[in-house]
Protein backbone atom coordinates (compact mmCIF):
# COMPACT_ATOMS: atom_id res chain seq x y z
CA UNK A 1 0.00 0.00 0.00
CA UNK A 2 1.39 4.10 -0.51
CA UNK A 3 1.99 5.72 2.20
CA UNK A 4 -0.83 8.48 2.50
CA UNK A 5 0.56 12.20 1.27
CA UNK A 6 3.00 10.24 -1.30
CA UNK A 7 0.79 9.93 -4.29
CA UNK A 8 1.19 14.29 -5.47
CA UNK A 9 4.64 13.11 -5.16
CA UNK A 10 4.45 9.55 -7.69
CA UNK A 11 2.46 11.64 -10.17
CA UNK A 12 5.60 14.18 -10.62
CA UNK A 13 7.08 10.49 -12.17
CA UNK A 14 4.46 10.78 -15.23
CA UNK A 15 3.61 14.31 -15.29
CA UNK A 16 7.18 16.18 -14.96
CA UNK A 17 7.77 15.47 -19.31
CA UNK A 18 5.18 15.94 -21.60
CA UNK A 19 6.69 17.32 -24.31
CA UNK A 20 7.28 15.14 -28.07
CA UNK A 21 6.24 11.51 -28.67
CA UNK A 22 5.95 8.74 -26.50
CA UNK A 23 5.28 10.12 -22.84
CA UNK A 24 2.51 8.13 -21.90
CA UNK A 25 2.10 6.54 -18.46
CA UNK A 26 2.85 2.88 -18.26
CA UNK A 27 0.51 0.17 -17.80
CA UNK A 28 0.44 -0.69 -14.43
CA UNK A 29 2.22 -4.10 -14.93
CA UNK A 30 5.10 -2.03 -16.20
CA UNK A 31 5.23 0.27 -13.74
CA UNK A 32 5.30 -2.17 -10.96
CA UNK A 33 8.96 -3.74 -13.19
CA UNK A 34 9.84 -0.58 -13.21
CA UNK A 35 9.68 -0.04 -9.46
CA UNK A 36 11.83 -3.37 -8.93
CA UNK A 37 14.37 -2.25 -11.51
CA UNK A 38 14.67 1.27 -9.79
CA UNK A 39 17.04 -0.27 -7.38
CA UNK A 40 19.35 1.38 -10.39
CA UNK A 41 21.89 4.12 -9.69
CA UNK A 42 19.61 6.75 -11.23
CA UNK A 43 21.42 8.35 -14.15
CA UNK A 44 21.73 12.21 -12.41
CA UNK A 45 23.46 11.83 -8.83
CA UNK A 46 21.10 13.44 -6.60
CA UNK A 47 23.01 15.72 -4.69
CA UNK A 48 24.21 17.43 -8.33
CA UNK A 49 20.79 17.45 -8.75
CA UNK A 50 20.08 19.24 -5.77
CA UNK A 51 22.82 21.79 -5.99
CA UNK A 52 22.03 22.55 -9.96
CA UNK A 53 18.55 23.18 -10.28
CA UNK A 54 18.88 26.14 -12.36
CA UNK A 55 20.75 24.28 -14.76
CA UNK A 56 18.50 21.71 -15.44
CA UNK A 57 16.01 24.07 -15.46
CA UNK A 58 17.78 25.72 -18.17
CA UNK A 59 18.09 22.53 -20.17
CA UNK A 60 14.43 21.90 -19.88
CA UNK A 61 13.50 25.01 -21.10
CA UNK A 62 15.76 24.06 -23.87
CA UNK A 63 14.43 21.12 -24.48
CA UNK A 64 11.09 22.02 -24.69
CA UNK A 65 10.04 20.50 -21.53
CA UNK A 66 8.06 21.00 -18.46
CA UNK A 67 9.91 20.24 -15.63
CA UNK A 68 8.25 20.27 -11.74
CA UNK A 69 11.27 21.61 -10.03
CA UNK A 70 9.22 23.20 -7.00
CA UNK A 71 7.28 19.68 -6.54
CA UNK A 72 11.08 18.24 -6.26
CA UNK A 73 11.97 21.21 -3.67
CA UNK A 74 9.10 20.29 -1.49
CA UNK A 75 9.79 16.40 -1.39
CA UNK A 76 13.84 16.92 -0.93
CA UNK A 77 12.91 19.32 2.31
CA UNK A 78 10.36 16.70 3.89
CA UNK A 79 12.92 13.81 2.94
CA UNK A 80 15.84 15.93 4.71
CA UNK A 81 13.65 16.76 7.49
CA UNK A 82 12.56 13.86 8.15
CA UNK A 83 15.84 12.38 8.20
CA UNK A 84 17.06 14.69 10.85
CA UNK A 85 14.18 14.48 13.07
CA UNK A 86 14.41 10.52 12.65
CA UNK A 87 18.15 10.83 13.86
CA UNK A 88 17.53 12.53 16.75
CA UNK A 89 14.37 10.50 18.09
CA UNK A 90 17.07 7.32 17.68
CA UNK A 91 19.54 9.47 19.38
CA UNK A 92 17.05 9.74 22.09
CA UNK A 93 15.72 6.17 22.46
CA UNK A 94 19.53 5.13 22.32
CA UNK A 95 19.55 7.40 25.50
CA UNK A 96 16.47 5.99 27.10
CA UNK A 97 17.69 2.50 26.33
CA UNK A 98 20.89 3.38 28.76
CA UNK A 99 18.62 5.22 31.56
CA UNK A 100 16.36 2.03 31.22
CA UNK A 101 19.58 -0.67 31.59
CA UNK A 102 20.40 1.97 35.11
CA UNK A 103 17.32 1.52 36.51
CA UNK A 104 17.18 -2.02 36.23
CA UNK A 105 20.14 -2.30 37.27
CA UNK A 106 19.42 -0.18 40.84
CA UNK A 107 16.14 -2.09 40.88
CA UNK A 108 14.17 0.94 40.20
CA UNK A 109 10.88 1.27 38.20
CA UNK A 110 11.39 2.06 33.99
CA UNK A 111 8.02 1.12 32.96
CA UNK A 112 6.77 4.96 32.21
CA UNK A 113 9.95 5.53 30.66
CA UNK A 114 9.77 2.07 28.56
CA UNK A 115 6.36 2.79 27.55
CA UNK A 116 7.41 6.62 26.15
CA UNK A 117 9.89 4.30 24.14
CA UNK A 118 7.55 1.94 22.62
CA UNK A 119 6.25 4.93 21.06
CA UNK A 120 9.28 6.77 19.98
CA UNK A 121 10.37 3.48 18.35
CA UNK A 122 6.86 3.26 16.62
CA UNK A 123 7.35 6.92 14.96
CA UNK A 124 11.15 5.85 14.45
CA UNK A 125 9.42 2.85 12.14
CA UNK A 126 6.85 5.08 10.59
CA UNK A 127 9.15 7.44 9.98
CA UNK A 128 11.90 5.21 8.15
CA UNK A 129 8.91 3.73 5.73
CA UNK A 130 8.28 7.17 4.64
CA UNK A 131 11.75 7.75 3.87
CA UNK A 132 11.91 4.69 2.22
CA UNK A 133 9.54 5.87 -0.03
CA UNK A 134 10.87 8.86 -0.87
CA UNK A 135 14.14 7.60 -1.57
CA UNK A 136 12.01 5.39 -3.97
CA UNK A 137 10.15 8.28 -5.19
CA UNK A 138 13.43 10.47 -5.75
CA UNK A 139 15.61 7.83 -7.66
CA UNK A 140 12.28 7.44 -9.83
CA UNK A 141 12.03 11.00 -10.30
CA UNK A 142 15.52 11.22 -11.62
CA UNK A 143 14.92 8.10 -13.97
CA UNK A 144 12.39 10.57 -16.16
CA UNK A 145 15.27 13.83 -16.19
CA UNK A 146 16.84 13.91 -19.44
CA UNK A 147 20.07 14.32 -20.56
CA UNK A 148 22.22 17.46 -20.65
CA UNK A 149 22.65 18.46 -23.74
CA UNK A 150 26.31 19.71 -25.05
CA UNK A 151 27.12 22.86 -25.51
CA UNK A 152 27.78 22.57 -29.20
CA UNK A 153 24.11 21.52 -29.52
CA UNK A 154 22.23 24.36 -31.46
CA UNK A 155 18.91 25.24 -29.48
CA UNK A 156 15.87 24.68 -31.02
CA UNK A 157 12.58 23.63 -30.54
CA UNK A 158 11.92 20.62 -33.01
CA UNK A 159 13.54 19.13 -36.12
CA UNK A 160 13.14 22.78 -37.91
CA UNK A 161 16.07 23.95 -35.82
CA UNK A 162 18.32 20.93 -36.49
CA UNK A 163 21.15 22.26 -38.49
CA UNK A 164 22.81 20.84 -41.89
CA UNK A 165 26.09 19.83 -41.34
CA UNK A 166 27.28 18.62 -44.83
CA UNK A 167 25.65 16.85 -47.52
CA UNK A 168 27.23 13.93 -50.06
CA UNK A 169 26.34 13.23 -53.64
CA UNK A 170 23.03 14.01 -55.83
CA UNK A 171 19.67 12.75 -56.42
CA UNK A 172 19.31 10.85 -59.45
CA UNK A 173 17.83 11.87 -62.29
CA UNK A 174 14.88 9.89 -63.95
CA UNK A 175 13.41 10.17 -67.38
CA UNK A 176 10.15 8.75 -66.20
CA UNK A 177 8.37 9.52 -62.73
CA UNK A 178 9.87 7.17 -59.81
CA UNK A 179 7.14 5.24 -57.78
CA UNK A 180 7.51 4.74 -54.31
CA UNK A 181 9.29 1.63 -52.82
CA UNK A 182 6.11 -0.39 -52.32
CA UNK A 183 4.61 0.35 -55.89
CA UNK A 184 8.22 -1.17 -57.11
CA UNK A 185 8.61 -3.67 -54.71
CA UNK A 186 5.17 -5.18 -55.26
CA UNK A 187 5.45 -4.85 -59.28
CA UNK A 188 8.48 -6.93 -59.01
CA UNK A 189 7.23 -9.24 -56.66
CA UNK A 190 9.89 -8.87 -53.74
CA UNK A 191 7.31 -7.03 -51.35
CA UNK A 192 4.32 -7.85 -50.36
CA UNK A 193 2.28 -6.02 -47.48
CA UNK A 194 -1.09 -7.27 -48.09
CA UNK A 195 0.01 -11.20 -46.80
CA UNK A 196 1.49 -9.58 -43.73
CA UNK A 197 -1.54 -7.65 -42.78
CA UNK A 198 -3.16 -10.86 -43.18
CA UNK A 199 -0.59 -13.04 -40.89
CA UNK A 200 -0.16 -10.14 -38.62
CA UNK A 201 -1.53 -7.13 -38.92
CA UNK A 202 -0.78 -3.12 -39.79
CA UNK A 203 3.18 -1.90 -39.97
CA UNK A 204 4.36 -5.53 -41.20
CA UNK A 205 6.09 -6.46 -44.05
CA UNK A 206 6.88 -9.62 -46.10
CA UNK A 207 10.01 -9.66 -48.35
CA UNK A 208 9.93 -12.61 -50.98
CA UNK A 209 12.26 -13.54 -53.51
CA UNK A 210 15.02 -11.54 -54.09
CA UNK A 211 13.31 -8.69 -52.07
CA UNK A 212 14.25 -11.33 -48.94
CA UNK A 213 17.80 -11.44 -50.55
CA UNK A 214 18.35 -7.88 -50.85
CA UNK A 215 17.41 -7.87 -47.04
CA UNK A 216 19.49 -10.11 -45.79
CA UNK A 217 22.48 -9.06 -48.40
CA UNK A 218 21.95 -5.15 -46.64
CA UNK A 219 22.82 -6.94 -43.65
CA UNK A 220 25.69 -8.66 -44.49
CA UNK A 221 27.31 -6.15 -46.11
CA UNK A 222 27.18 -3.79 -43.38
CA UNK A 223 28.19 -6.27 -40.79
CA UNK A 224 31.37 -6.80 -43.26
CA UNK A 225 32.19 -3.31 -43.65
CA UNK A 226 32.25 -2.59 -39.57
CA UNK A 227 33.86 -5.71 -38.44
CA UNK A 228 36.60 -5.78 -41.62
CA UNK A 229 37.22 -1.59 -42.19
CA UNK A 230 35.93 -0.19 -38.42
CA UNK A 231 37.64 -2.72 -36.34
CA UNK A 232 34.02 -3.49 -34.30
CA UNK A 233 33.17 -6.93 -32.81
CA UNK A 234 30.10 -8.58 -34.32
CA UNK A 235 27.59 -9.76 -31.61
CA UNK A 236 24.45 -11.34 -31.68
CA UNK A 237 22.64 -11.18 -28.65
CA UNK A 238 19.20 -12.22 -27.41
CA UNK A 239 16.13 -10.36 -28.87
CA UNK A 240 14.78 -10.49 -25.42
CA UNK A 241 15.65 -7.75 -22.66
CA UNK A 242 14.86 -7.80 -19.36
CA UNK A 243 13.58 -4.82 -17.64
CA UNK A 244 16.82 -3.68 -15.17
CA UNK A 245 18.35 -3.64 -19.15
CA UNK A 246 15.89 -1.53 -20.40
CA UNK A 247 15.96 0.91 -17.69
CA UNK A 248 19.80 0.96 -17.56
CA UNK A 249 19.66 2.03 -21.27
CA UNK A 250 17.39 5.03 -20.87
CA UNK A 251 14.36 2.63 -22.48
CA UNK A 252 12.28 2.54 -19.36
CA UNK A 253 10.35 4.39 -17.78
CA UNK A 254 9.63 6.92 -20.24
CA UNK A 255 9.27 5.18 -23.38
CA UNK A 256 7.26 1.87 -21.74
CA UNK A 257 4.16 2.93 -24.51
CA UNK A 258 6.51 2.11 -27.19
CA UNK A 259 7.77 -1.47 -26.32
CA UNK A 260 6.06 -4.54 -26.40
CA UNK A 261 6.42 -6.61 -23.51
CA UNK A 262 5.85 -10.49 -23.40
CA UNK A 263 2.64 -11.16 -20.70
CA UNK A 264 3.80 -12.51 -17.03
CA UNK A 265 7.46 -12.05 -17.61
CA UNK A 266 10.11 -9.85 -17.50
CA UNK A 267 11.08 -9.80 -20.97
CA UNK A 268 10.58 -7.04 -23.59
CA UNK A 269 11.25 -7.31 -26.93
CA UNK A 270 13.69 -5.36 -27.98
CA UNK A 271 13.23 -1.74 -29.83
CA UNK A 272 17.40 -1.74 -30.29
CA UNK A 273 20.51 -3.76 -29.95
CA UNK A 274 21.79 -0.23 -28.44
CA UNK A 275 19.73 -1.87 -25.07
CA UNK A 276 22.27 -5.59 -25.32
CA UNK A 277 25.34 -3.66 -26.54
CA UNK A 278 24.91 -1.17 -23.43
CA UNK A 279 24.55 -3.93 -21.04
CA UNK A 280 27.20 -6.22 -21.66
CA UNK A 281 29.08 -4.51 -19.34
CA UNK A 282 26.64 -3.72 -16.66
CA UNK A 283 27.64 -3.29 -13.37
CA UNK A 284 30.90 -3.73 -14.35
CA UNK A 285 34.80 -1.89 -14.08
CA UNK A 286 36.27 -1.88 -17.37
CA UNK A 287 40.50 -1.43 -17.38
CA UNK A 288 41.48 2.04 -18.83
CA UNK A 289 43.81 -0.22 -21.38
CA UNK A 290 40.47 -1.86 -22.78
CA UNK A 291 38.75 1.20 -23.99
CA UNK A 292 37.20 2.06 -26.14
CA UNK A 293 35.31 -0.95 -27.18
CA UNK A 294 33.58 -1.09 -30.30
CA UNK A 295 30.65 -3.49 -30.69
CA UNK A 296 28.41 -3.87 -33.59
CA UNK A 297 25.05 -6.42 -33.71
CA UNK A 298 22.13 -7.24 -36.39
CA UNK A 299 18.94 -7.57 -34.44
CA UNK A 300 15.55 -7.76 -35.28
CA UNK A 301 13.73 -4.53 -33.73
CA UNK A 302 10.11 -4.00 -31.98
CA UNK A 303 8.61 -0.77 -31.60
CA UNK A 304 5.11 -0.16 -31.33
CA UNK A 305 5.36 3.71 -32.12
CA UNK A 306 2.88 4.68 -29.82
CA UNK A 307 3.20 8.14 -30.50
CA UNK A 308 2.94 7.24 -34.76
CA UNK A 309 -0.78 7.10 -35.53
CA UNK A 310 -1.13 8.21 -38.84
CA UNK A 311 2.33 8.75 -39.94
CA UNK A 312 3.66 6.67 -42.61
CA UNK A 313 1.23 4.44 -43.07
CA UNK A 314 2.03 3.11 -46.95
CA UNK A 315 5.19 1.04 -47.38
CA UNK A 316 7.55 -0.34 -45.11
CA UNK A 317 9.11 3.13 -43.60
CA UNK A 318 7.62 2.68 -40.04
CA UNK A 319 7.25 -1.11 -38.85
CA UNK A 320 6.69 -2.77 -35.98
CA UNK A 321 9.45 -5.02 -36.91
CA UNK A 322 12.54 -3.68 -38.52
CA UNK A 323 16.11 -5.06 -38.86
CA UNK A 324 18.90 -2.77 -38.07
CA UNK A 325 23.03 -3.23 -37.37
CA UNK A 326 23.77 -1.46 -34.47
CA UNK A 327 26.97 0.12 -33.64
CA UNK A 328 27.97 1.06 -30.10
CA UNK A 329 31.09 2.13 -28.16
CA UNK A 330 32.39 2.61 -24.48
CA UNK A 331 34.98 4.86 -24.80
CA UNK A 332 36.80 7.15 -21.96
CA UNK A 333 35.09 10.67 -21.35
CA UNK A 334 38.03 12.65 -22.82
CA UNK A 335 37.52 10.72 -26.33
CA UNK A 336 33.60 10.27 -26.50
CA UNK A 337 33.88 13.29 -29.12
CA UNK A 338 36.15 12.08 -31.38
CA UNK A 339 34.89 8.87 -31.08
CA UNK A 340 31.63 10.36 -31.65
CA UNK A 341 32.75 11.96 -34.73
CA UNK A 342 34.06 8.71 -35.86
CA UNK A 343 30.95 6.92 -35.70
CA UNK A 344 28.77 9.32 -37.59
CA UNK A 345 31.70 8.68 -40.74
CA UNK A 346 31.13 4.80 -40.40
CA UNK A 347 27.86 4.99 -41.09
CA UNK A 348 28.43 7.34 -43.62
CA UNK A 349 30.66 5.04 -45.31
CA UNK A 350 28.00 2.51 -46.11
CA UNK A 351 25.77 5.18 -47.88
CA UNK A 352 28.68 6.45 -49.75
CA UNK A 353 29.10 2.66 -50.84
CA UNK A 354 25.61 2.75 -51.75
CA UNK A 355 26.15 5.55 -54.02
CA UNK A 356 23.00 6.94 -52.18
CA UNK A 357 22.53 10.92 -51.80
CA UNK A 358 22.47 12.11 -48.21
CA UNK A 359 22.68 14.75 -45.65
CA UNK A 360 23.94 14.78 -42.36
CA UNK A 361 21.87 17.05 -39.36
CA UNK A 362 22.80 18.31 -36.39
CA UNK A 363 19.83 18.14 -33.52
CA UNK A 364 19.02 21.20 -32.25
CA UNK A 365 17.82 20.59 -28.23
CA UNK A 366 13.86 19.98 -29.16
CA UNK A 367 14.47 16.91 -30.86
CA UNK A 368 16.99 15.24 -29.17
CA UNK A 369 16.70 12.38 -27.96
CA UNK A 370 16.14 11.56 -24.44
CA UNK A 371 19.43 9.90 -23.69
CA UNK A 372 21.83 11.93 -26.23
CA UNK A 373 23.93 14.85 -25.35
CA UNK A 374 24.82 15.08 -28.98
CA UNK A 375 23.03 13.55 -31.97
CA UNK A 376 23.71 13.60 -35.91
CA UNK A 377 21.11 11.76 -37.68
CA UNK A 378 21.37 10.96 -41.64
CA UNK A 379 19.04 11.56 -43.95
CA UNK A 380 19.08 9.67 -46.85
CA UNK A 381 17.16 10.84 -50.41
CA UNK A 382 14.01 9.65 -51.59
CA UNK A 383 12.95 10.18 -54.95
CA UNK A 384 8.89 9.38 -54.72
CA UNK A 385 8.59 12.05 -52.12
CA UNK A 386 11.36 14.58 -53.04
CA UNK A 387 12.39 14.34 -49.27
CA UNK A 388 15.21 13.40 -47.49
CA UNK A 389 14.59 10.79 -44.20
CA UNK A 390 16.37 9.99 -41.73
CA UNK A 391 17.88 6.71 -41.91
CA UNK A 392 20.89 6.58 -39.26
CA UNK A 393 20.83 8.30 -35.85
CA UNK A 394 24.22 8.44 -34.19
CA UNK A 395 24.41 9.91 -30.53
CA UNK A 396 26.88 10.33 -27.59
CA UNK A 397 25.25 9.55 -24.35
CA UNK A 398 28.06 10.53 -22.50
CA UNK A 399 27.63 9.28 -18.65
CA UNK A 400 23.82 9.34 -18.69
CA UNK A 401 23.53 5.65 -19.69
CA UNK A 402 26.55 4.40 -17.53
CA UNK A 403 25.45 5.92 -14.40
CA UNK A 404 22.48 4.18 -15.12
CA UNK A 405 24.13 0.88 -15.54
CA UNK A 406 27.20 0.94 -13.04
CA UNK A 407 29.41 0.74 -16.35
CA UNK A 408 32.76 2.57 -14.86
CA UNK A 409 36.56 2.22 -15.51
CA UNK A 410 39.61 1.91 -13.49
CA UNK A 411 42.44 4.24 -14.26
CA UNK A 412 45.68 2.55 -15.73
CA UNK A 413 47.68 4.51 -12.98
CA UNK A 414 44.99 3.58 -10.26
CA UNK A 415 42.73 6.22 -8.39
CA UNK A 416 39.24 6.72 -8.67
CA UNK A 417 37.11 4.72 -10.78
CA UNK A 418 34.63 6.76 -13.10
CA UNK A 419 31.96 6.35 -15.72
CA UNK A 420 32.97 6.09 -19.20
CA UNK A 421 30.91 7.47 -22.04
CA UNK A 422 28.80 5.27 -24.01
CA UNK A 423 28.19 5.96 -28.10
CA UNK A 424 25.51 4.09 -29.94
CA UNK A 425 24.63 4.38 -34.50
CA UNK A 426 22.43 2.83 -36.45
CA UNK A 427 24.79 1.37 -39.31
CA UNK A 428 22.73 1.25 -40.81
CA UNK A 429 18.85 0.71 -40.49
CA UNK A 430 18.19 -2.14 -43.29
CA UNK A 431 14.85 -2.01 -43.72
CA UNK A 432 15.45 2.08 -44.65
CA UNK A 433 18.16 1.30 -46.59
CA UNK A 434 16.26 -1.44 -48.76
CA UNK A 435 13.77 1.42 -49.27
CA UNK A 436 16.46 3.88 -50.59
CA UNK A 437 18.41 0.87 -52.59
CA UNK A 438 14.89 0.23 -54.30
CA UNK A 439 13.82 3.91 -55.11
CA UNK A 440 17.05 5.12 -56.18
CA UNK A 441 18.16 2.67 -58.22
CA UNK A 442 14.23 1.60 -59.81
CA UNK A 443 14.38 1.71 -63.64
CA UNK A 444 11.46 2.60 -66.07
CA UNK A 445 10.90 -1.18 -66.69
CA UNK A 446 10.40 -2.07 -63.02
CA UNK A 447 13.76 -4.16 -62.40
CA UNK A 448 16.10 -2.02 -59.92
CA UNK A 449 19.99 -2.00 -60.69
CA UNK A 450 21.76 -2.74 -58.01
CA UNK A 451 24.90 -0.94 -56.70
CA UNK A 452 28.07 -2.99 -57.08
CA UNK A 453 28.90 -3.73 -53.86
CA UNK A 454 25.60 -5.56 -53.33
CA UNK A 455 26.23 -7.33 -56.43
CA UNK A 456 28.62 -10.28 -55.18
CA UNK A 457 26.01 -10.83 -52.15
CA UNK A 458 23.02 -10.66 -54.53
CA UNK A 459 24.68 -12.93 -57.50
CA UNK A 460 22.98 -10.64 -60.03
CA UNK A 461 23.52 -7.40 -61.24
CA UNK A 462 19.96 -5.96 -61.52
CA UNK A 463 16.74 -7.28 -59.51
CA UNK A 464 14.82 -7.76 -62.66
CA UNK A 465 10.38 -6.96 -63.11
CA UNK A 466 8.09 -9.63 -62.36
CA UNK A 467 8.46 -12.96 -63.87
CA UNK A 468 12.08 -13.48 -64.75
CA UNK A 469 14.18 -16.37 -63.23
CA UNK A 470 17.84 -16.65 -63.11
CA UNK A 471 19.77 -18.87 -66.01
CA UNK A 472 21.99 -21.72 -63.85
CA UNK A 473 22.99 -20.67 -60.30
CA UNK A 474 23.23 -17.75 -58.62
CA UNK A 475 26.68 -17.50 -56.90
CA UNK A 476 26.95 -15.77 -53.37
CA UNK A 477 29.74 -14.97 -51.23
Amino acid sequence: MMPRGLMPCWKILFNILRSGENHAEPSPGATRAMRIAVSFKAMHDLNYFREHLEVFAEMAKKRGAALDLEAFRKLDKERRELITATEQQKAQRNRASEEIARLKKDRQNADQLIAEMKQVSERIKQSDERIASLDSTQRELLLTIPNLPHSSVPVGTGAADNVEVRRWGTPPKFDFQPKAHWEVGEGAGILDLAVATKITGARFAVYKGWGARLERALANFFLDVHTREHGYTEILPPFLVNTASLTGAGQLPKFAADLFKVQDTDFWLTPTSEVELHNLYRDETIPEEKLPIHVAAWTACFRSEAGAAGKDTRGILRQHQFQKVELFKFTHPEKSYEEHEAIVRHAETILQKLGLHYRTMLLSTGDLGFASSKTYDLEVWLPSSNEFREISSCSNCEAFQARRAGIRFKPKGGGKSDFVHTLNGSGLAVGRTWIAVVENYQQADGSIWLPEVLRPYMGIERIPAAGWVPKGPVHLI
